[in-house]
C-alpha cells in the first residue's frame, strides 16, 4: 500500500546507531517484500528479533483437494462452517490454486496463547460478523462489520475478538495485494476516479512496546506447514518504525460505487488486485438510468477466470434464494448469468442494497473436501427452465 506511515521513535538516518537511555542499542530490522524491491518498513526493536530458543512441532496444513479439475457451478452454504475455539483451527480453505487459498472461519476465541505469522502469503480477512482489534508489532487496528484487513506476509499478529459470534471470509495470496494500478498516479496517489481514497484507509495506531523476556510461542505458516517456534523475547518489542509495508483496514461501507446509464461491468467494483486475481466489492447503489436499461448483469462467458462471490447482506438482485454467508463458484469454461426471472424482475428497479465480495482468479480453482461438506449439490441446475 503506497502510503508512508510511521509510529514511535527512530533515528534521523537509516542504518545509523540508535541508543537507549542506558547507552545500549536498539536493533534495526528491514521488513520488506519481493527482495529489496517491494514495499518495506524499517523497525527498531528493544531486543534482537532473531532470538529463537526452541523449534517445536510442525503440522501439515495442506488443503485436501477433492476436485482437481472442476467444471461445475457450485453454491456453498458458508454459515454451515462450524465454529471452533481456536483462530487457526477455525480457518477452512474451500477453494485453492497455486496463487490463492480462499476460505471461511468462525473463531469463538481470541488468540491468547500464541502469535501468528504467514511467511508465504499476504492475507485479506473480511469481517462479516464480529468486532475486535488486530494487534501487530507495528500497532493496532480496531475492526468491525464490513472491514477488510490487509495483512502483509511476515507480519506477526494476534486477533482479539469482543464476542464469540465471529464470521470471517479470508484469502491467502501468494503475491502481494495492492490497490488497483489504474486508480493510482505515477506517485502512488489514488486518483479522482478511484472509488475510495487515502482518507478511507485506516493505518495502525497505538504501538505496543512490550519489553519482556520469557517464552513466547509464534506459529509460522510456511510451505503448507505450520511450525511452532519459541522466542526468547516478546515479539511486540518495537519502539518505532516507518515505511510503506504495514497492515491496514478498509471498510466496504466506504467504497463509492461507480454507476452509469447502462449496466457497468464488474471491473468498476474492483477494490484490490494482484497479478493473479482481483477482489471486487458490490455495494448499495443506484441502478442504471437509461430508460430501457436492464439492471441485472448480462450473461457472460467465463473464458479467462473463475468467479466466486461471497454474499454478505441484502437481497442480491441477480440470484434467487441466496442467504448470508453463501458462496457461489462460476468456473472457467462455461457461461453464467442472472438466475431465472431475475433479469425480468430487475427492469424498472431504481436501486439495490446488496453487499457482497467477489474474487476473480485467472487460474482455475480446485475444490477442497471442506467445500464439499457445505455444497448444496444442485446449484448448477438452477438456470434450467
Amino acid at each position: 500500500m503506497p502510503i508512508y506511515h510511521s509510529l514511535g521513535k527512530f533515528p534521523h538516518k537509516r542504518h545509523t546507531t540508535f541508543k537507549k537511555e542506558d547507552g545500549k542499542y536498539y536493533y534495526e530490522e528491514l521488513f520488506g517484500t519481493e527482495g529489496f524491491h517491494g514495499m518495506s518498513s524499517l523497525l527498531y526493536h528493544t531486543h534482537r528479533p532473531t532470538q529463537v530458543s526452541t523449534i517445536g512441532k510442525s503440522v501439515d496444513v495442506t488443503p485436501k483437494i477433492a476436485v482437481q479439475n472442476n467444471i461445475r457451478a457450485m453454491l456453498l452454504k458458508g454459515f454451515e462452517v462450524a465454529p471452533e475455539d481456536d483462530f487457526l483451527e477455525s480457518r477452512k480453505v474451500l477453494l485453492a490454486n497455486k496463487d490463492v487459498h480462499i476460505g471461511l472461519a468462525s473463531p469463538r476465541e481470541s488468540m491468547k496463547n500464541y502469535f501468528y505469522k504467514n511467511a508465504d502469503a499476504d492475507e485479506l480477512i473480511f469481517i462479516h460478523k464480529g468486532k475486535g482489534v488486530l494487534r501487530t508489532f507495528l500497532g493496532q487496528l480496531p475492526f468491525d462489520y464490513g472491514d477488510y484487513l490487509i495483512i502483509p506476509r511476515g507480519m506477526i499478529y494476534a486477533i482479539e475478538f469482543e464476542g464469540k459470534d465471529n464470521r470471517l471470509f479470508f484469502l491467502e495470496s501468494y503475491s502481494p495485494i495492492y490497490t488497483p494500478r489504474r486508480y493510482r498516479n505515477e506517485f502512488g496517489q489514488l486518483l479522482e476516479h478511484s472509488p475510495y481514497c487515502e482518507r478511507d484507509i485506516r493505518k495502525p495506531q497505538n504501538l505496543e512496546t512490550i519489553d519482556k523476556k520469557g517464552e513466547f510461542t509464534i506459529k509460522i505458516k510456511k510451505q503448507n506447514q505450520l511450525h511452532e517456534l519459541i522466542y526468547a523475547y516478546h515479539p511486540f518489542d518495537v519502539v518505532g518504525w516507518d515505511g510503506y509495508n504495514y497492515p491496514y483496514a478498509f471498510s466496504i461501507h466506504d467504497f463509492e460505487p461507480i454507476t452509469g446509464r447502462i449496466h457497468q461491468p464488474p471491473p468498476v467494483h474492483q477494490t484490490f488486485e494482484t497479478p493473479h486475481f482481483v477482489v471486487c466489492s458490490f455495494c448499495p447503489r443506484l441502478f442504471d438510468y437509461h430508460p430501457d436499461s436492464v439492471p441485472a448483469p448480462y450473461n457472460h462467458s467465463n473464458i479467462d477466470s473463475d468467479e466466486i462471490i461471497y454474499y454478505v447482506d441484502g437481497d442480491f438482485m441477480s440470484r434467487n434464494d441466496i442467504k448470508q454467508g453463501n458462496i457461489t463458484l462460476h468456473p472457467k469454461g462455461i457461461p453464467h448469468g442472472p438466475a431465472r426471472g431475475s433479469m425480468e424482475r430487475s427492469i424498472g428497479k431504481k436501486e439495490t442494497h446488496e453487499l457482497a465480495v467477489m474474487v476473480d482468479t485467472f487460474y482455475p480453482l480446485m475444490v477442497t473436501e471442506e467445500a464439499l461438506k457445505i455444497d448444496d449439490g444442485k446449484y448448477y441446475k438452477s438456470w434450467l427452465e
